[in-house]
C-alpha cells in the first residue's frame, strides 16, 4: 500500500480536542487552506476556493498540539493523507484526513516562541550520546545534548568570555536590527 505525504498550510477552524484511547493520546482539529490569487480587476489579492481537512495527531505530538494550537492559528501540517470513512443516516460518508507527523505555526504570518518539552528522564551525559547518523556523513554539528551553545543577555554587553576573539568581535560589529 502506498502513502501520500502532504503539507497543508492554513488556519485552524476548530478548537483542538484531545482524547485518550486504548492506543494512546490523540488530538484532532480541522484546517482550512484557502487559495489566494491576484485579481487584476480589483488590483489586489482575493480568496479563492478553500480546502478543509481533518488533522489527527498521536503520541507526544498530540500533547504538544493540544497545549499550543488554538482555533484561528495559522499552521503548517505535514503528514500522511488518507480518507476517513463512516456510515451515517445519509449513507456512506467520507472526508480527507491527515495523520500528522509535524505541526507548526506559519511564521510568514506572525511570530512564535518555542519551548522544548521537558521529559521525565534526565538527559544523557555528553559521553553517552547516541552514535552519529551515517546518513549525514557520520558527524554532528553540535553534540551537547540538552545544553545550549550560549545563553546571552541581549541587553548586556558583557559576555563573560563566551565570545572572545575574532568571533566575538565580528558578532559585536553587526548592526542592531531595525525596529518596525
Amino acid at each position: 500500500m502506498s502513502t501520500t505525504e502532504i503539507t497543508v498550510t492554513g488556519n485552524v477552524v476548530t478548537s483542538p480536542t484531545r482524547n485518550r484511547t486504548q492506543h494512546g493520546s490523540v488530538t484532532n482539529f480541522r484546517v482550512a487552506s484557502t487559495e489566494r490569487r491576484y485579481d487584476s480587476t480589483v488590483q489586489g489579492f482575493v480568496d479563492g476556493a478553500s480546502f478543509f481537512v481533518d488533522v489527527e495527531c498521536w503520541g507526544e505530538l498530540s500533547g504538544n498540539v493540544s497545549h499550543s494550537v488554538s482555533k484561528g492559528d495559522p499552521v503548517i501540517v505535514r503528514g500522511t493523507l488518507r480518507t476517513h470513512e463512516w456510515d451515517s443516516d445519509q449513507g456512506r460518508r467520507s472526508r480527507p484526513q491527515v495523520k500528522a507527523s509535524a505541526v507548526g505555526f506559519d511564521l510568514s504570518r506572525g511570530t512564535a516562541e518555542f519551548r522544548k518539552t521537558q521529559r521525565a528522564a534526565t538527559a544523557a551525559p555528553l559521553g553517552d550520546e547516541p552514535p552519529a547518523d551515517p546518513a549525514d556523513g557520520g558527524e554532528r554539528d553540535y553534540s551537547g545534548v540538552g545544553v545550549p551553545l550560549y545563553e546571552l543577555d541581549p541587553d548586556s554587553s558583557a559576555t563573560d568570555g563566551a565570545l572572545d576573539g575574532a568571533l566575538g568581535a565580528a558578532l559585536h560589529a553587526l548592526p542592531e536590527p531595525a525596529l518596525q
